[in-house]
This record gives structure tokens, C-alpha cells and sequence, in this order.
């Protein structure tokens, strides 16, 4: 069995459509689970709905349209969706007339794109003589939190493959979509269709998780900063975990561990040239030689610096910082330490004014903005030496100045944080140095 994930890219037409089609009817042999994302375009329109419904603009007519010109440019019955679009269509009116969106609605609201892209495809291939059934995930039990909007899985007990043995005809999922134990509908963040890919995959004991995307696979750094960017043939989970959460916009971070957990191979593909091998995520590969493999980055980057005397041999204090972060939901990419100050970084903006003025309660706190993190990854990094000095030598020549630099525990990778002017200049100065 594999499982074959599609984003919303390669499902945003219907020839886009018809190509995903041809590539599943090519791998039938391998028995294949689909899960698919919402058609490319329609999260960030329910994402804009939701934001302005609550001032009562309920108007969700562009995302009606698209849906069913995709189901009439594809021969296929133009109300088959008008169940689906109905309720997101009421579901809105009743956000602008209590003037609220609250997280768990916004959830709900959420769900309709993979709910239709599922349905959809599920009927272009019965059309075209192929079984298939649309399934809600949650449906055949995948089980969350109640964190809407970045809602986590709860253990899997054999429920997944329980019931996905019941279905008829090849399975077409929606990702991104969970359900808490009051029977609330989850999302697991955005990009969170290759998170719910893997957990399929670890719950059905798959020999592949296919990745189906635009590009051809997992690039040595991003070709719209960095125009030589060439494709990686193999990689280690522990070097795309590190690739995928600094940066890296092919895979979500949180796909690698539930892949990692039962050694499935990831493999990142291109649905507009799918002859290409991609890029194969491993347990273990045979190095090339070279000890870099990526150069990926991060924009908007917010440097959080704390001052505090009496944290001076104070146990405990770094507890009480990150305590608070949690509370907050600020995720700390980057973290450097002194006897008296602590700089970190942040990039949910949106969180920060309250993060610091809780933690101004434990010292002086400053914010700089308009930084960028950048980080070199390589299985390499952890037994070749120099590497450190090569980066910041190359930096340095370019004149760009580091304002943190850290090295991973697991070695794999180096995480420097420079300001976001520089980065174009510095991402590609590293990518010519190592490549």
C-alpha cells in the first residue's frame, strides 16, 4: 500500500484533475490510499471569510463559482457539492449574525475545502470507471485535541485500519481534518494534508508516503530565491525534519515523526513531471561525501531579548520563560543564553505583544524585527570540521552580519539569524559556497 498525498496545486484545475488520475491509474498495482488537499486557492478564500464574516460580509459566492465551474469543466453534475456548499454557506451567515468567529467555528469553516476537493475527485474517478469513495477523516477516526487550528493527533489504537478496511474502491481522504472528543472538527495547522498523510501511513503500516507536489521534490535551497536550487535524491529523516520546520516548503514539519516511528520512506514528487525519481526521505542512505545537503530559511523573524540580573545563577528561570511562551502559543526557534540575557526567536507576530509583556515581569525586554533565519543542513555537519567556519567566513565576505547562531542538538544542522535585507545575499553566497 502507498499513500499519495495531493496539494491544492496539483488539484486546482480540472486538467490538473485529470493528470492526478492518470498518475493514480499508472500505480494501481501498489494499491493506493489518496489524501488530498482543498483545490489551490480555496483555503486562503475561507481563511479571508472568516476574518470578515464577523463584520458581516457573509458573501461566499467566489468559492461557490469556483467549485462548480471545476464540476462543470469536468462533466460532472454542477449541485453534486450543494450539500456542502449549503452548510458552509449557512454556517457563514450565522458567523455575521452573531458577529463572532471563534476558533472551533473557524474550524468547521475550515473543513469545506478538503470536504468538496475529496467529493470531487472521488466522482471524477468514478466517472472515468474507477472505484472510489470520498472519506472525511475523521470519519474513520482520526482523533485530536480541541487546539483548534493547530490541533494535535491523539495515539492511534487500530480504529484507522479498522475502518479503512470497510471501504470499497480506492479511498480519497481529506486531510488536514481531525475530530476532538466532543465531535468538534480539527484542523492540524496549515499545510497539515502531508501531516495527515503520515499518520495514515504510520496507521496502515503503508510502504510509501508519496508527497505529490509542483516542484521535483526537496530542493537544495528555494528556486525562487536561489535560481541554481537543485533537486535532493536522497535525505535522512533527521535532515528533513530540520529542513522542513526552518523553512523548507515542501514537507510540514510534523509529518517526518510518524513516517520516522515505523521507517516508512517519504517520497517527494512532481505532478506535472511525474517521471522524475523526486527526492526519497530515508532512515538511513549512503552519503554522497558532501556534508551539506540544504540551504533553507525563514522571513519575518523576531528576535525577543531579555535582560535580567537576577536570573544570575537562578534555577529555574529558563522554566519560567518558556512557561510563558507556552502560554502564549510562541514557538522558539532559535534560542542563545548568557548569565543575565536571553535573545530568542519568534515568528507568530500576532502573539508577541502579549508574550512580552508577560515576560517583562521577569526582566528587560526588547523586540527587533525584520530578521530572517536562515539554516544549513547536512548529515554531514556532525563529523566534518570546519563547517561552522565556512558559513561564517562566507558570510562574512559577503558583509552580512550574524546577530545568533546555534547548532542542533542532533548535529545535523546550523541556525543563524541575520537581518532581512540580507538575505537573498546570503543565501545565495552560502548555496554557490557549498554547491
Amino acid at each position: 500500500m502507498i499513500i499519495m498525498k495531493f496539494g491544492g496545486t496539483s488539484l486546482g484545475t480540472a486538467e490538473s484533475i485529470q493528470n492526478v488520475f492518470r498518475i493514480v491509474s499508472e500505480r494501481m498495482d501498489r494499491d493506493p490510499v489518496l489524501v488530498l488537499s482543498a483545490h489551490a486557492g480555496v483555503t486562503n478564500s475561507l481563511v479571508e471569510v472568516a476574518r470578515t464574516a464577523p463584520g458581516g460580509d457573509a458573501d461566499v459566492s467566489k468559492i461557490e463559482d469556483f467549485h462548480r465551474r471545476l464540476l462543470n469543466d469536468l462533466d460532472l453534475p454542477v449541485d453534486l457539492l450543494d450539500e456542502q456548499l449549503g452548510e458552509m454557506a449557512d454556517l457563514v451567515r450565522g458567523m455575521a449574525l452573531v458577529s463572532e468567529a471563534s476558533p472551533r467555528v473557524r474550524d468547521l469553516l475550515l473543513s469545506f475545502g478538503e470536504r468538496c476537493s475529496t467529493r470531487l475527485v472521488a466522482a471524477y474517478f468514478k466517472q472515468q470507471g474507477m472505484e472510489a469513495q470520498a472519506v472525511d477523516a475523521f470519519e474513520i477516526g482520526l482523533r485530536t485535541d480541541a487546539n483548534f487550528g493547530r490541533a494535535r493527533p491523539l495515539a492511534d489504537d487500530g480504529r484507522i485500519a479498522e475502518n479503512m478496511s470497510k471501504i470499497e474502491g480506492i479511498p480519497i481522504l481529506t486531510g488536514f481534518l481531525g475530530r476532538d472528543a466532543d465531535g468538534n472538527i480539527t484542523t492540524l495547522g496549515r499545510n497539515g494534508s502531508d501531516f495527515s498523510a503520515a499518520l495514515f501511513g504510520n496507521a496502515l503500516d503503508a510502504s510509501e508516503i508519496q508527497i505529490w507536489t509542483d516542484v521535483d521534490g526537496v530542493m537544495t535551497a528555494d528556486p525562487r530565491l536561489v535560481k541554481d536550487a537543485r533537486q535532493i535524491p536522497t535525505m535522512s529523516f533527521g535532515e528533513a525534519s530540520e529542513l522542513a520546520y526552518y523553512g523548507g516548503r515542501v514537507l510540514h514539519p510534523a509529518m517526518i515523526l510518524p513516517a520516522m516511528e515505523k521507517s516508512i520512506p517519504v517520497r517527494v514528487l512532481n505532478t506535472n513531471n511525474a517521471d522524475n525519481t523526486g527526492t526519497v526521505i530515508l532512515s538511513a542512505y549512503e552519503e554522497s561525501g558532501a556534508p551539506v545537503r540544504a540551504v533553507v530559511h525563514k522571513n519575518d523573524i523576531h528576535l525577543v531579548n531579555l535582560v535580567s540580573p537576577p536570573m544570575l545563577q537562578q534555577h529555574g528561570f529558563l522554566a519560567k520563560v518558556f512557561r510563558i511562551a507556552e502560554a502564549h502559543e510562541v514557538d522558539v526557534d532559535l534560542v542563545a543564553t548568557s548569565e543575565v540575557s536571553i535573545t530568542m526567536t519568534a515568528d507568530r507576530a500576532d502573539h508577541l505583544p502579549s508574550f512580552c509583556e508577560e515576560l517583562g515581569e521577569l526582566g528587560d525586554v526588547t523586540v527587533e524585527p525584520d530578521h530572517a533565519l536562515i539554516c544549513v543542513v547536512g548529515q554531514g555537519i556532525a563529523h566534518t570540521h570546519g563547517i561552522a567556519a565556512q558559513v561564517l567566513g562566507t558570510l562574512a565576505e559577503a558583509g552580512v552580519h550574524v546577530r545568533v547562531i546555534s547548532q542542533g542538538a542532533i548535529k545535523v544542522n546550523i541556525g543563524l539569524v541575520i537581518q532581512q535585507v540580507d538575505l537573498h545575499e546570503a543565501v545565495n553566497r552560502l548555496h554557490s559556497h557549498f554547491f
